[in-house]
């Protein structure tokens, strides 16, 4: 059984490191992510019941590393219709059920937390494992909560999700990138933003050269505990995040 879970690893590991030099693949997969942008193919989906504004495929990368990490607190910055905060939850309800961390929770900041939203998430079954802070999440009292709620937790794991302009992301993981523990991660969503045309965004503030990547590629000038985990984006090949898949290594 080992033999063969060794042999499937192996065989997955080659696929990943080929798709890392399919260059055609690889555009064809850009290609078609900029044309569902286009089309607001993420609104199109739910989790147990709320909206949940991503692609698929993140929330697919998403289990993969809360079930490898069991975190017992997961920080999300943007909360929308909370459908995220209820994704992170249920994920640790399942792995507290493995085995994993039983009080685990996630903890979700947003700046304007729309009341009927509020109400929707407070009265889901998840809701025994999410917390949630109004404000900006880099306001400093906001930073100060989130720290506060850090304490005594082993195992941390970051999702950055919000203004994705590259002032407010550079501000967001100088605030919350050092909580993230060695092993974890600090995701930063919506990359893409750099790698599509601006007409992409036209009613935004963030558009190439002003996005979530300029501002890791940025942040990863002077913090070497943290690298790209190239493998998340090979995979993935349509992904919001390219580059935003943060790992810390030390």
């Amino acid at each position: 059984m080992n033999e063969s879970l060794d042999q499937f690893e192996a065989e997955k590991a080659a696929r990943i490191e080929a798709f890392g030099k399919d260059i055609a693949f690889q555009n064809r997969s850009r290609d078609w992510l900029e044309e569902s942008m286009r089309k607001l193919y993420v609104y199109n989906f739910s989790w147990l019941g709320r909206p949940i504004i991503q692609n698929p495929i993140d929330i697919m990368a998403m289990q993969e590393i809360i079930w490898k990490v069991k975190p017992d607190l997961i920080i999300e910055t943007g909360i929308a219709h909370g459908g995220s905060l209820v994704f992170s939850a249920s994920m640790l309800e399942l792995n507290a059920a493995c085995g994993g961390p039983s009080d685990a929770e996630v903890l979700g900041i947003d700046i304007d937390i729309r009341p009927h939203n509020r109400k929707a998430i407070e009265g889901h079954p998840m809701s025994k494992r999410i917390a949630m802070f109004e404000g900006s999440s880099t306001a400093p009292e906001v930073i100060a909560q989130a720290k506060e709620k850090a304490k005594g937790k082993n195992r941390i794991l970051i999702c950055l999700d919000s203004n994705h302009t590259h002032e407010h992301v550079l501000a967001e993981l100088e605030a919350y990138a050092p909580l993230v523990s060695a092993g974890s991660y600090c995701v930063v969503f919506d990359t893409f933003v750099e790698d599509v045309p601006a007409l992409v965004f036209k009613n935004r503030p963030w558009h190439p050269g002003n996005s979530p990547k300029t501002a890791v590629w940025e942040y990863l000038k002077t913090h070497p505990e943290f690298e790209i985990d190239k493998s998340i984006h090979q995979k993935l090949l349509i992904t919001v995040a390219p580059d935003g898949y943060l790992k810390r290594i030390s």
